[in-house]
Parts: C-alpha cells; structure tokens; sequence
C-alpha cells in the first residue's frame, strides 16, 4: 500500500453495522456478501465498514482473467474479501485455496466464508514460504488501531509458532488459473516454494510488490521463470463503489502490484505497463509510502 497524502474526511455513514457489540468485530453488508470485519483496521476495515467493499479495481481484474470452473490459490487471503469474489467467479465447480498465517484473522476468514454460506473455499492457517518450517507470529493487539493486512512475520525472534509450508508440498491440483500473494515481503520466498506448481500449471500470478527494497529480485525471480510482467497500481478508492459514497477517505493511496502473465499463455494486457527493467518501481516518483 502507498500513501502520499492524509484524508481530511469527516465521517460519513456508510453500510449499516450489523452487530450490536462492544468488541473490534463488527459485520456489514457488502458487494460480495456478509463480512465480519475489525473496525480498528486502518484500510481493510475502515473501507469495508465506509464503501461495503475493498480494493474492487482487484477485483475487476480478477473478474478479466478467471471464470467458472477455475482453480484459484489466494496467498494472504487476509479476513477473505476478494476470497469472496473469488469463490463467487469460479462457482462450485471451481475452488479457492485461501491461506491466511494469523490466528485471530484466520478466524475471522473462516467466518466470512461460513456467513456467506460458501462451500468452494479451503482456509489454511500457514504462510507461504520457500521452506517448511515454523515462523514466530508477533503478538498483536487487535483492538487498537493498525494495518492488520500490513503485517510482516519477517525478523522476529519470539511469537507465535505458526506453520510455514512450501505450496508445491501444500497444494495439488489438476489445473491452476490464478495465484494470488499479498504476504508482506515474503512474496519471493512464497513464489520460490512454489516454483513446481508453477512451472507445471503456469497460473497467471497477481503479486504484491509494494516494498521498493524487495522489488527487483522479486521481479527477476518471475521473470526467470518465463513470465511477463505489467504494473497494476490502481487507487484504492473506487468512485463507484458499493455504497454509494463520493468522499474518498483514501486520498493519494494505491495498490502496487504486478501481474504476471507466462510467456506460452494467450493473454495480453494492453492496458497496463510492461516491465522491462526490474530496478525501475512505480513508487520512484512519488514521496512518501505508506
């Protein structure tokens, strides 16, 4: 996520809460469904509880490239928003794995995923890794204001235990469209324990790249293995949103991320820039991140 700027926004009403409760949780009615949500996460929740959505400009990419039917693994699938939409684009004949490392937040996917009723998506609590392992999770107070959705298990030496998988040991499917990782710097590591299940399935991957000191091995990693890759950085305000709401509380904040596309597969994105020199990042021209 990148943020140039601070919203001046005073609050507005939004999709109407759900829950009668004086804890973090609370539940609205979104574009996708029924989700239950922190109300003290700075951007996943605080656009869920103002727009009934997050990050839809995703979505709508998501919706180009994968139909019913398709097999789709979502890497950091967070409380399940576009896990959401993606049970709901590939239907019951489809499948998403959804892998969610932190306990309370996994929690709250697989309520999302019961709420909804949704019978086609498989929640794993493990982090994507090139390695199996374990990995220490930080102890964290959900009930104080934070990024949830930002936050790195690198570096830490007490914690949690939490699983940490390869997905080519993970993962067995006949065929794979989509492979989508938000993981918090762990992206290279997360692809590199893939790397047979990509190279036998050759899905189109959707990967965050928003740290500017991870970027270039990153994308040399994916290009070596065979792939093309296009900048997406949409806003993550979505003017024509769920509710209805005009006022962008996320002023100068976007998405970095990369779609990446193997060379033998027969799509094009005409639309978004290719990446032709990996020490070049969108984030170069603007002045602060976030």
């Amino acid at each position: 996520m990148a943020d140039s700027r601070t919203s001046n926004s005073t609050a507005r009403a939004g999709p109407q809460r759900l829950l009668d409760t004086e804890g973090f949780n609370n539940l609205v009615r979104g574009r996708h469904g029924y989700v239950l949500y922190n109300t003290y996460d700075s951007y996943v929740g605080r656009s869920m509880e103002r727009y009934g959505e997050y990050a839809e400009f995703e979505v709508a990419l998501f919706r180009q490239v994968c139909g019913t039917g398709d097999i789709i693994v979502d890497v950091g699938a967070y409380i399940g928003t576009h896990t959401l939409a993606m049970s709901a684009l590939v239907g019951n004949s489809g499948c998403v794995f959804a892998l969610e490392p932190q306990r309370v937040v996994f929690q709250t996917l697989c309520a999302n995923m019961a709420l909804n009723s949704v019978v086609n998506v498989e929640c794993l609590q493990v982090a994507a890794s090139a390695e199996n392992g374990r990995i220490l999770m930080p102890d964290i107070r959900y009930d104080a204001e934070a990024n949830f959705g930002g936050i790195s298990m690198r570096g830490f030496d007490k914690g949690r235990p939490i699983s940490m998988r390869r997905l080519d040991d993970l993962i067995d499917v006949p065929r794979l469209r989509l492979m989508k990782l938000d993981v918090e710097g762990m992206e290279h590591s997360a692809i590199s324990g893939a790397a047979d299940l990509i190279a036998r399935h050759r899905p189109i991957l959707y990967v965050e790249n928003d740290r500017r000191e991870d970027s270039r091995d990153l994308i040399e990693l994916i290009m070596s293995m065979g792939y093309r890759l296009y900048w997406h950085a949409p806003p993550l305000f979505n003017p024509d949103n769920y509710a209805g709401d005009d006022d962008n509380i996320f002023p100068g904040v976007i998405s970095v991320n990369m779609v990446c596309i193997h060379h033998d597969e027969k799509v094009t994105v005409e639309t978004l820039p290719e990446i032709v020199d990996p020490t070049c990042h969108p984030l170069d021209s603007r002045k602060d991140r976030g």
